[in-house]
């Protein structure tokens, strides 16, 4: 059998890296391809892992805004492990609320890594997951409170249970097309690019986790998407409330789920606890 690969996008550090460790400490068996944009960075991780004894860590560069990058990456997998059993998508970003740039660009960039870089790596690597995989897109509480905020026709389009992702897709251009033009709001748009975007991903996760009961039924795959909390993060902040251990715990679990579960699925989870969308 070949030897089971955990990935874990946007791992060197913060959350990402407290995941790489989470799972180490947790015994995860196979290899943990712990992946990053900057290369420098990313090994520099995996040298700080490996000095706390975690040896089956190992780096592959990954920019999840680079479709080829993403491709590079599938490659590499099929052609060293034959297939994915653990993938976490954490990579993600969110401007500091003192940031200057306009919310327009604020929408755009954020958008394209948060919601298409998720998407992107998750079309590359979901056809590559073996039997009783685990699926973890790191969202956040954010988008529950941002989806309140939504008007009640988009509050309806994002709890449709059909929701397709080109509607989803068509949605999430819609509202940076509409921060460009400064009319989010009277759109019904909330006005928060960072809580839109992760709307985009865990309603992306209840879509992906819908099509693989179809196309999957049977193979026990679980996915899901999850809240690690307001974490200390270059991102967050120190004021923040969890460390970026406590941070991992959330999506450790998910990502460990016992083989033979059948939930969570689909489902957004904090705490360990799986909170209604």
């Amino acid at each position: 059998m070949s030897k089971t690969v955990a990935v874990v996008t946007g791992a060197n550090k913060g959350i990402g890296f407290a995941i790489v460790q989470g799972l180490c400490k947790a015994g995860y068996a196979g290899d943990i391809i712990l992946t990053a944009r900057n290369e420098k960075l990313g090994q520099e991780a995996v040298q700080q892992a490996k000095s706390e004894g975690f040896n089956n860590v190992l780096f592959h560069r990954l920019d999840i805004c680079d479709q080829s990058s993403a491709e590079e990456l599938r490659k590499f997998l099929e052609k060293n492990y034959g297939g994915l059993d653990v993938l976490i998508n954490n990579a993600g970003i969110a401007f500091k609320a003192a940031a200057t740039e306009p919310f327009g660009e604020q929408a755009e960039v954020t958008m394209r890594t948060n919601f298409w870089g998720t998407l992107w790596v998750s079309k590359a690597l979901l056809p590559l997951l073996r039997p009783k995989a685990r699926v973890v897109n790191v969202s956040s509480f954010v988008s529950k409170s941002a989806l309140g905020k939504c008007s009640p026709e988009l509050q309806a389009k994002f709890r449709n249970p059909d929701i397709s992702e080109e509607e989803l897709c068509g949605l999430m251009g819609e509202f940076v097309a509409a921060a460009q033009k400064g009319d989010h709001e009277a759109k019904g748009w909330p006005n928060t690019a960072y809580g839109t975007t992760k709307i985009g991903v865990t309603v992306l996760s209840r879509i992906q986790a819908r099509v693989m009961s179809q196309t999957r039924a049977g193979d026990g795959i679980l996915l899901n998407a999850c809240c690690p909390g307001w974490v200390r993060t270059d991102m967050a902040g120190p004021k923040a409330t969890k460390s970026p251990e406590e941070g991992a715990e959330t999506p450790v679990y998910l990502a460990l789920l016992p083989v033979g579960a059948t939930e969570p699925h689909g489902q957004l989870v904090w705490d360990k606890v799986v909170h209604e969308w």
